[in-house]
């Protein structure tokens, strides 16, 4: 499998209601750090999350995260 493409080099800080959500793991959604279906034929999958309660988060979008959806700062080593 190839290696995500960059979508940004910093996160999307937003504030997200209570739901599911598909996280983009391919780096190539037109709607990031959302999934768009644009993963067909790559070898990625979405990574599904939930958000318990209303909260502002930083989502990675960059793609290089360990703690996939969220930002844990791996853009600034690129």
């Amino acid at each position: 499998m190839n290696e995500a493409t960059i979508a940004a080099k910093e996160p999307k800080v937003m504030e997200l209601e209570p739901g599911s959500y598909h996280f983009c793991t391919c780096g190539k959604s037109a709607n990031q750090p959302f999934c768009d279906g644009s993963h067909q034929g790559t070898g990625f999958l979405p990574q599904p999350f939930e958000i318990k309660e209303k909260q502002t988060v930083a989502l990675c979008q960059c793609k290089r995260t360990k703690n996939a959806p969220f930002c844990d700062g791996s853009h600034a080593n690129l």
